[in-house]
């Protein structure tokens, strides 16, 4: 069963999700990252830029051909049916990704906006409807 963790209280999306990045590929995982479109751009620019010294290799599904698509292990992907893997998910999108239960571990990454816990407190209630055991990450200032 997919292990599901909700990181709240995050300060700034494309920052928080730049640092979780970086810390799965250090660690040789597989990451495909979904979201509306907008935002993926902007996660793609924040990728090139977040860190002056570092610089973390991905690749949108559009890009999944050639050397690009053999050696990326961070995916940005409109849908996890897009996700070349079955690693970990991370949604900064509204919805409950399609086809989530393919993925070892899923990460909702939840920011101080109001319309967006909202939306974060739907997907809550989703997962738990369906059994998933749920993990709670209080991010705050100190993300």
């Amino acid at each position: 069963m997919t292990e599901i963790a909700f990181h709240f209280n995050v300060p700034d999306k494309l920052g928080y999700a730049c640092r979780l990045l970086r810390k799965a590929y250090r660690s040789a995982a597989e990451v495909g990252v979904l979201g509306p479109a907008p935002l993926l751009a902007e996660l793609d620019r924040a990728l090139w830029s977040f860190d002056q010294l570092e610089f973390i290799p991905h690749a949108s599904t559009k890009q999944s051909g050639g050397v690009v698509g053999r050696y990326t292990r961070v995916w940005l992907a409109p849908s996890a049916a897009d996700v070349p893997h079955h690693g970990v998910l991370v949604n900064l999108g509204d919805e409950v990704p399609e086809g989530f239960e393919r993925f070892a571990r899923l990460i909702e990454i939840v920011s101080t906006d109001e319309r967006d816990r909202q939306a974060a407190r739907r997907r809550w209630r989703h997962y738990g409807d369906r059994g998933y055991t749920i993990q709670r990450h209080e991010v705050g200032a100190a993300s």
